[in-house]
């Protein structure tokens, strides 16, 4: 245990965090992803769990210590329901509901199609699996900055 770390953060989490450079994609994927096989392509090459959390709680954790990227509009997405894409459940309300409290604002995630997200996922810093159960838990997340001291 830590001070002033969530202590849902585990240390391979914390370390893949650390390493992330400002652009980087995280994902945070649901229990059925195919979270094994997308993190060995990623970066990191390997994946990484947390899996007694749900994705909200996941990506609670994860924004605690990093920071979202301000200059790009898809600094966070979800995964869009095949054939709904506007869909948004409440699995990925959950996960807004965090992203706008991290930030401290309503910060709209955008969507990305299924197929187009496996693609992404991919080619990402890590991937993070969850004990999210409930399907579309799949949710990626770029990489900011902390700025200088005033």
């Amino acid at each position: 245990m830590l001070k002033g770390l969530d202590p849902r953060l585990n240390a391979e989490v914390l370390f893949a965090l650390r390493a992330m450079g400002h652009g980087d994609a995280l994902v945070i994927a649901d229990t059925n992803f195919p979270s094994d096989q997308v993190a060995r392509a990623t970066v990191l090459g390997k994946l990484l769990r947390m899996d007694n959390l749900t994705a909200a709680e996941a990506v609670e954790a994860v924004l605690s210590v990093l920071p979202l990227d301000t200059f790009v509009e898809d600094f966070a997405g979800r995964m869009e329901i095949v054939g709904e894409p506007a869909t948004v459940p409440p699995v990925q309300a959950e996960v807004q509901a965090a992203i706008d409290r991290a930030e401290g604002r309503p910060r709209p995630m955008v969507g990305i199609e299924r197929f187009a997200f496996y693609d992404q996922a991919r080619a990402a810093y890590a991937v993070i699996q969850t004990g999210e159960r409930r399907f579309y838990g799949c949710f990626i997340l770029r990489k900011g900055v902390i700025p200088p001291d005033a």
